[in-house]
């Protein structure tokens, strides 16, 4: 299918190929959206493209990872394969499991309507450790941490996840080798439901409270390998029409708004670099034009079923994905042909 070699990265060569990065957002379950846009492009990669980083944040930061290591070790289709066998793995498919989820969505849709249920600290409940435990578990299955260093070389992809350390108070991305399951693990650490992750003497939490997800990171390092185009999942809407009147509403629509902050911030980062390059007052040969271009989950979706793991909810959302990667393509088709 491709003139790339996997195993680094490197570009087809073709005048008309561009630079790539793709940043996936959190959102819990609702990621599996993400899975699907990143199928959905991968079936139908460019050869002349470049993927010059992959990014991600919480549930986001799992695609990111699964669909980087599997791209850099075999190409764009085992990446497409590898991201539907992850999400069915964590699909609640057993009878436990299952019950459990629709305890878990239950709850989260009953407390966001105002009504007061019972509450426990992540740290008081046995549970929480086995939640984190299957996901360890589940994410090793589908990538070799022992083998990642080595595939960081300079032409592979760039590997980028977020977190936010809640002891300094600050936002830290983990790049390249430093992407241990340990820091994956903290980027999905949803502090009401799992107890933080300690890497380096500091604990960590999602990392939705910080990136979401990292977009200035590819930024850094030599131009060429810079992106021409950033491709974001976004998860969270950007625009919602009328006015949140209700409880669950409101707590909806706050949650994304938090959710887009940093993410708009970075995006009005990009936009004023390129407005200052096309006005000359910075060097072409240290910084590239960006386009910005968003595959947003514009479904309306209540606030609890970011933990809906049930197999119908996940292919509904990965089938809904590949669509939106669809949509995208052809777009892109009438950007480049003038058609």
């Amino acid at each position: 299918m491709s003139d790339r070699d996997p195993a680094n990265g490197t570009e087809a060569d073709n005048e008309d190929g561009r630079n790539v990065a793709i940043a996936c957002q959190g959102g819990g379950s609702h990621t599996a959206f993400t899975a699907g846009v990143l199928r959905g492009l991968f079936d139908d990669w460019d050869d002349a493209d470049r993927l010059v980083g992959v990014s991600g944040t919480s549930g986001g930061a799992f695609c990111a990872l699964v669909a980087w290591y599997n791209f850099v070790t075999d190409g764009p289709e085992a990446a497409r394969e590898a991201l539907g066998e992850f999400w069915t793995d964590l699909s609640a498919r057993s009878p436990v499991d299952a019950a459990t989820n629709e305890w878990l969505v239950w709850g989260a849709r009953v407390r966001s309507s105002g009504v007061a249920l019972p509450t426990f600290s992540p740290y008081d409940v046995p549970g929480t450790a086995l939640g984190k435990h299957r996901l360890r578990q589940v994410v090793e299955r589908h990538v070799d941490f022992d083998e990642l260093g080595s595939l960081c070389t300079r032409d592979a992809p760039k590997l980028i996840v977020g977190t936010v350390d809640i002891n300094g108070g600050e936002f830290e991305t983990f790049i390249d080798e430093a992407v241990t399951v340990d820091a994956v693990l903290a980027s999905a650490a949803v502090p009401t439901l799992f107890e933080a992750v300690e890497i380096h003497g500091h604990y960590h939490w999602d990392g939705v409270f910080s990136q979401n997800p990292p977009v200035k990171d590819f930024l850094q390092g030599p131009v060429e390998q810079k992106p021409d185009e950033i491709w974001i999942v976004q998860i969270n809407p950007q625009r919602r029409e009328g006015e949140p009147r209700s409880l669950e509403e409101i707590a909806d629509r706050r949650s994304e708004l938090a959710g887009n902050l940093s993410l708009n911030q970075e995006i009005g980062f990009i936009n004023q670099v390129n407005e200052w390059l096309e006005a000359g007052h910075l060097p072409k040969d240290v910084y590239r034009s960006v386009t910005v271009r968003r595959l947003e989950l514009d479904k309306d979706l209540h606030y609890s079923t970011q933990l809906d793991r049930s197999p119908a909810f996940v292919r509904e959302l990965m089938s809904y994905g590949e669509s939106r990667a669809d949509a995208l393509f052809e777009e892109q088709n009438v950007d480049r042909t003038g058609t």
